[in-house]
Order: structure tokens, then C-alpha cells, then sequence
């Protein structure tokens, strides 16, 4: 009942309004005790952000990477903190690696003539994963411990508004699904 709530604007299809957040964040001089990543786009048509990377990958992936980067060293101040990534069952459904089994970084900012939403959106969750389970093995000895999780299959929400197979898929689906 005595919290103080302030709202920040953050666009995670822009890492300049990344990186002016994390300052605005910083300038406020108050500790992070915890981080929830949790924004995302699925389902979208292909783009390309004012910093030219295909718009799912950096909305749902490389935007929050940055931001945890901009505020590590709050986080370790902040100790002990946390990090959540919020993630997807669906990063089952894809790889990062080539036909002999490297990393692949071109399979993550997809080209126009390569993208399917739904491989985009598998990816950058797969892509949350790697980074929690990698920022959790940096930081935890420093008191800042990173998880990912998955919230559930289908939760409802308007994630899906942009195509309208996802949309009926969803409405199907809605009645044995969690809520909000």
C-alpha cells in the first residue's frame, strides 16, 4: 500500500530508446531487485527496425538483451537480484545451427525471402533461453541469479492479433487454456 509506481516508456524495437531507458533508469539512482523481460511480438508480418534487424528478433529478443546489458552493473548493486526471461515452449521447435552443428548467427535477424513468423518467434525464445542460462552462469556468483520461463501453453492475449489463422487457432483453443 505505500509503493510508488512510475511508468517509463521503453520501445524494444529501437535500441536507442533502449539505451535512453536504461540512463532514465540509472539517473533515478534506486536499486533493480528484479527484471522481468517480458515483451513480444508473435505472429508479425516481416520488417525491419529503425535499426534494420528483422522486428521479432530484436522485440523479442535483442532488445531485452541490450537492456540487461545496459543494467548489469545496477543489478550487481541491486544484489541479491533477479532476472526473469519470459519465454516460450516453442523454442523446441527450432535450431540456431548450420547442417554441421555451429551457431549460425545469420539464422537469427531473418531475410525477407527466409522469414515465417512462426520460426521468428521460436528462435528469439530460444534465443531468451540461451541468454538467461549464460547471463545466470555470469552473474549468480555476483548475487544476481537469471531464470527463463514459460508461462503456459496459450495463454490468451492479443499476442496473436496479427494473422487470423493464429487468431481463430486462439479462440479455439481459449476455453482450455490459462487466463491472464
Amino acid at each position: 500500500h505505500k509503493a510508488k509506481v512510475e511508468a517509463m516508456t521503453l520501445d524494444l524495437a529501437s535500441l536507442q530508446s533502449v539505451q535512453h531507458f536504461a540512463e532514465a533508469f540509472k539517473s533515478k539512482n534506486v536499486p533493480l531487485d528484479i527484471l522481468i523481460c517480458n515483451a513480444a511480438v508473435f505472429g508479425a508480418p516481416w520488417c525491419l527496425t529503425e535499426d534494420d534487424l528483422e522486428s521479432t528478433f530484436q522485440v523479442n529478443h535483442l532488445g531485452h538483451f541490450y537492456l540487461v546489458q545496459l543494467l548489469e552493473d545496477v543489478l550487481r548493486r541491486s544484489s541479491p537480484a533477479r532476472v526473469v526471461m519470459v519465454s516460450s515452449e516453442s523454442h523446441r521447435f527450432t535450431d540456431i545451427k548450420d547442417s554441421s552443428g555451429k551457431l549460425d548467427f545469420s539464422l537469427l535477424s531473418l531475410s525477407k525471402k527466409d522469414y515465417w513468423a512462426m520460426l521468428a518467434y521460436n528462435r528469439s525464445k530460444l534465443c531468451n533461453i540461451l541468454f538467461s542460462n549464460e547471463l545466470n552462469r555470469r552473474l549468480s556468483p555476483h548475487g544476481v541469479t537469471s531464470n527463463s520461463v514459460h508461462p503456459g501453453n496459450m495463454i490468451y492475449s492479443s499476442i496473436h492479433r496479427n494473422w487470423w489463422v493464429y487468431t481463430l487457432l486462439f479462440t479455439l483453443a481459449r476455453p482450455f487454456t490459462k487466463s491472464m
